[in-house]
């Protein structure tokens, strides 16, 4: 609505601007002409803006523009991918340059860009993520500043000489890089500049920062500078005050009063290098100006949800910020009535039992994506080695990891321009049993599925026919009658059945018919599906057992998830092993716990906790084996930790073939999981096999299994003939058939277009 308002206003601007130039320039007679010509333009303009929008590729040829990715689809995979894509910022800078000073952490970034939230692989670094308070700036008024500058001393340049420009306590003053003038005394300007932004007489994103050897005074207002507010310190005693607070949360004050009381201000980078910046209240001295509001704010809100951060080793929290993006969960309220392209949405998704501060101020509890698993960490059946789990039946059975995936289809019926238009025909019915045929099992009588049904792999959802001939025909020629139609129906292609959720009947722009089709399927974990705690530790389910088979404590519980030990000494995340003993804690108590960045639940108050339940303060428990019934040798680490399920199932993935589609011109198989395509054997693996001498295996693998094709060769001239005849001997005398690979076979035959002749020798072969 935004975007057509904002055309709707250009496009009146245009017509105007036409008009006056009509009025001006064109003669009355050819308005008329002018009208076309304006209509023209205006479509132009319009289909010109929705592409760039629609495609992100901004590209005008007149200025060899040529961008690609500026407008991008916000993902909505889950709440958590939509809130980081709408913090993300992309650098222009060449991926495929491997240099590491873009991409490596600069300190200027403290508290503006998190520090964890990048992409591994190539954009390492080129991708960044906004912190949790950072806010952009936009571009403002100068007159006011220019005034305020000039009542405050700067003087113009041109009305001195060169001699007073150099004297060592005369400042030049910028506005936006721009020269506004010289100043003797800089520091009353640049006090009098902040008494007056912290008054609200001046935008409160306004900076101003003095350079001291250049003897420069930089004024900015301009848009697209990193700014987040910082608490005031005056005296070393901070501004912000508890009575402040307790007014705030009354409702009584709102941010805005702090900025205008001179209690909060903006800071940029530029003037973070004035200020002298305290993290904590007890570290304010004598040289103090500003007090961060909280520490755990320089985090961006994917590493805002990892508990206990700060106690693990930095690059798995760099993983877990691109897989909490992964992480099927709720992504809005509206879910149920969205029909997207692909959603995955949990069953069953719970609250965190450990949480942060971020986790409250972003809503995640609102809309959660994961679910709080007991986890034994201990070895079990060697299923569970290179970080696999091992998943209890029971706990599948009940809805753990259950989640919906929802997919859509769609078809359109057009118009066409000899006034011919596509149908939908009902079902088609068998003539024996009047019931139609399984193919059209799930039509109604419209021939669009019905809602409820349950769809296997190449039914029909619409049954849909299109003339056989959709142009107009020419003059003079027959125009047949009655037009002939063709089927093109509708199928649904999937490994696995699905259930029609609902039908949505629309027009599109062309006023063409619309029907969208949202297909369900319910999947349950399997053997292969992804999993990941909060902390990097990802891993896939290797085996599912029997509720019987399984451990339990002396409690009765029986663990969700069994995770190998080994996971922990070289990944160093020590904030899993506190956020098990947190959330153990907070479930004997009936609370949760918080496992915010630089703070949190303290462990020794959360071991008493334990202790005060009956407990082993360090987490673990006496545990029975369920195969055996004896009592395992070791105490076992045993307490919930909240998993997440990730978007990559095995079902998605899985891939074989023996027989498939080819492709035309090398009618070798096709490439890829979608078009069914075959296994490649590549070059390494063709070096393997030259290395164990399996001549036989390498003929049948590169080409009995892949494009064998006979051909006739002509032994005198060494050129294919056909069906055993040499077109360039004019004989069959010396014709042998061979076989062949038939991309060899179209080489040599491209090879002929261009004038180059490849000629086959033959020899007698004797046994």
């Amino acid at each position: 609505q935004l975007l057509s308002l904002l055309f709707e206003d250009l496009f009146k601007k245009f017509n105007s601007e036409l008009k006056k130039i009509a009025d001006q320039v064109i003669p009355k007679q050819r308005a008329a002409q002018f009208d076309v010509v304006k209509h023209m333009r205006q479509d132009q303009i319009t289909n010109g803006m929705v592409n760039a929008i629609s495609t992100g590729n901004w590209s005008l040829k007149r200025f060899k523009m040529d961008r690609q990715g500026v407008t991008q689809v916000l993902s909505r995979l889950s709440y958590i991918s939509a809130l980081g894509m709408m913090t993300r910022i992309s650098s222009q800078f060449e991926k495929t340059r491997k240099v590491s000073g873009p991409r490596s952490l600069q300190p200027s970034q403290w508290g503006m860009l998190c520090p964890s939230d990048t992409p591994e692989g190539e954009a390492c670094g080129l991708v960044k993520n906004l912190a949790l308070m950072t806010h952009i700036t936009t571009d403002m008024e100068d007159g006011p500043i220019i005034k305020l500058a000039s009542n405050l001393g700067v003087e113009d340049v041109n009305l001195l000489c060169g001699e007073e420009l150099s004297y060592p306590n005369v400042f030049l003053v910028f506005l936006n890089g721009n020269i506004l003038g010289v100043i003797r005394d800089h520091q009353k300007l640049v006090n009098t500049f902040r008494i007056m932004r912290r008054a609200g007489y001046i935008n409160e994103f306004v900076s101003i920062s003095t350079n001291l050897s250049d003897r420069c005074v930089y004024i900015s207002s301009d848009g697209g500078r990193l700014c987040r507010p910082y608490i005031i310190v005056k005296k070393q005693k901070p501004a912000v005050t508890n009575k402040h607070m307790e007014e705030l949360a009354q409702g009584y004050r709102n941010f805005e009063d702090f900025l205008h009381e001179g209690l909060v201000e903006y800071l940029d980078v530029n003037e973070e290098n004035d200020c002298n910046i305290a993290l904590y209240e007890h570290t304010i001295n004598k040289d103090t100006t500003h007090l961060e509001i909280e520490p755990f704010t320089l985090l961006g809100v994917c590493a805002g949800l990892i508990p206990y951060p700060h106690h693990n080793q930095s690059p798995r929290n760099t993983y877990q910020c691109a897989m909490g993006k992964q992480a099927m969960g709720t992504i809005g309220y509206n879910q149920r009535n969205r029909i997207d392209t692909l959603m995955y949405l949990l069953a069953y998704p719970q609250k965190p039992m450990v949480k942060t501060k971020t986790i409250e101020l972003i809503d995640f509890e609102k809309l959660p994506a994961g679910q709080n698993a007991t986890v034994a960490v201990m070895s079990y059946s060697g299923y569970d080695i290179e970080d696999a789990l091992v998943l209890n039946k029971a706990s599948l059975d009940r809805g753990f990891g259950r989640c919906l995936v929802y997919k859509n289809a769609k078809c359109t019926l057009k118009r066409y321009t000899n006034q011919t238009f596509d149908k939908v025909m009902g079902p088609m019915l068998d003539a024996a049993t009047r019931k139609p045929i399984w193919r059209h099992e799930i039509l109604d009588a419209d021939g669009i599925c019905s809602p409820g049904e349950k769809v296997e792999n190449k039914q029909v959802l619409v049954n849909k026919s299109m003339p056989t001939v959709t142009q107009t025909p020419l003059e003079g020629s027959s125009v047949p009658q009655q037009p002939q139609y063709k089927d093109v129906p509708v199928t649904y292609k999937g490994a696995t059945d699905s259930y029609i959720e609902k039908v949505m009947i629309s027009s599109n722009a062309e006023d063409a018919f619309l029907i969208k089709m949202l297909l369900r399927q319910t999947r349950r974990p399997e053997i292969g599906d992804k999993f990941s705690s909060r902390h990097g530790q990802k891993g896939v389910c290797g085996l599912i057992v029997p509720q019987e088979d399984m451990p339990f404590c002396d409690t009765g519980i029986c663990p969700d998830i069994i995770m190998n030990p080994h996971g922990f000494p070289s990944r160093m995340t020590v904030g899993k092993l506190i956020e098990l003993l947190a959330g153990k804690a907070g479930v004997l108590d009936g609370r949760f716990h918080y496992g915010t960045a630089f703070g949190g639940s303290k462990v020794k108050d959360v071991c008493e906790d334990l202790i005060r339940h009956g407990y082993n303060y360090l987490g673990k428990d006496y545990v029975t084996s369920g195969i055996t019934g004896e009592p395992l040798e070791a105490y076992i680490y045993f307490g919930p930790v909240y998993y997440q399920k990730l978007k990559h199932m095995v079902l998605d993935k899985m891939h074989a073939r023996a027989r498939g589609p080819r492709a035309v011109l090398t009618r070798q198989p096709t490439e890829g999981r979608s078009r069914d395509g075959g296994l490649r054997l590549g070059e390494m693996e063709r070096d393997c096999l030259i290395g164990y001498g399996a001549s036989m295996l390498l003929l049948e693998r590169l080409m009995i299994s892949s494009d064998a094709f006979e051909v006739d060769v002509c032994g005198q001239c060494g050129l294919l003939g056909y069906s055993g005849w040499c077109h360039y001997c004019k004989s069959s005398c010396h014709v042998s058939s061979l076989r062949i690979p038939y991309a060899c076979k179209l080489l040599f035959q491209e090879l002929q277009s261009m004038n180059i002749i490849p000629r086959l020798k033959l020899a007698k072969y004797n046994e």
